[in-house]
């Protein structure tokens, strides 16, 4: 494919500040990234190491965390380059980290889905649960979310390719994502536009769906259980997924939904900050807080057990 663009490189503004500001976004990003790397590492290591946690329910946790990962490395590494060196990314390096953002964005949103469906097989249908989720399923999904995200992100990427950047090469914002790419276009970006959001609906909408219908059948079941005690472990269990759900497709809908007339540049870069930085952060934090059994094996896992029964020893 002939590429038109006159545009070698982009230059990224976003958190321009005075040097003192910028040292401190620095060491805050830095810390949230280290935060994000450690948690998420710590959950796939919990989910693998631990028996008890060999259940589908993990292993879709398990996934979400390396998407986590994977989300948090597209966006922060570059952007803590930023604060020190050159602001500027090259033209086929922000066409890439802009791809790489709409596969993990995608595919959360997949797995995200497969965890709520889980929750409802769980819960309404527990006579049919070990039949219905079965590891062939399990993987089949990741695998068919891994596949869909990857078609959709190509879907909004290769036209991108088409677009002339003849002109500005300043983008507003701290990363190389698609609204901000088509802002910059020479050429006529309507039908880009128009993909976008024909894509993000096609896959986001019938997936939330998913979550939303799963979640009003949990919630009906779990209201018709006569224990107190049940309902407070089953909405227990279920409160951390629902708070990602919430904090995920919330800010990332915002951020890519919202009309280009109701851009602004604080607002932008909040939302991004919070789907795709922040997020990945507190998805170990909320599992960790809200999950017994997760908080248990990742006990186990850094040895905090044996650490108590020594010091308990010595006194």
């Amino acid at each position: 494919m002939e590429n038109q663009t006159t545009v070698t490189y982009f230059v990224l503004l976003g958190f321009s500040y005075s040097p003192p500001v910028q040292m401190f976004l620095f060491c805050t990003f830095f810390l949230i990234y280290a935060v994000t790397l450690m948690g998420n590492m710590m959950i796939i290591a919990a989910v693998r190491s631990n028996s008890h946690l060999h259940s589908p329910m993990y292993f879709f946790l398990s996934h979400l965390s390396f998407i986590d990962i994977c989300t948090s490395s597209v966006m922060v590494p570059n952007l803590l380059l930023n604060f020190y060196a050159s602001k500027t990314i090259s033209y086929s390096g922000c066409i890439a980290q802009m791809f790489f953002i709409l596969l993990t964005g995608a595919t959360e949103e997949f797995i995200l889905a497969a965890m709520a469906y889980d929750r409802y097989t769980a819960i309404c249908k527990p006579m049919y649960y070990v039949k219905v989720m079965n590891s062939v399923v399990c993987k089949s999904l990741v695998g068919g979310a891994w596949m869909i995200s990857c078609l959709y992100a190509l879907t909004n990427a290769l036209p991108l390719l088409k677009l002339l950047f003849c002109g500005p090469n300043t983008i507003q914002h701290f990363s190389c994502e698609l609204p901000s790419l088509l802002a910059l276009s020479c050429t006529e970006s309507s039908q880009n536009t128009m993909t976008v959001f024909i894509s993000s609906c096609t896959v986001a909408a019938p997936l939330f769906l998913v979550i939303l219908v799963s979640y009003v059948h949990i919630i009906s079941t779990v209201l018709k259980m006569n224990s107190a005690e049940a309902r407070r472990k089953t909405f227990s269990t279920c409160s951390s997924h629902l708070i990602v759900v919430i904090l995920f497709f919330g800010t990332g809908g915002f951020r890519y939904m919202r009309p280009s007339s109701a851009s602004s540049l604080f607002i932008d870069d909040f939302f991004s900050i919070q789907y795709s930085i922040s997020t990945p952060m507190l998805n170990p934090i909320i599992y960790s807080l809200n999950t017994r059994a997760v908080r248990e094996a990742i006990k186990k896992l850094i040895g905090c057990k044996p650490l108590m029964t020594h010091v308990m020893q010595k006194c």
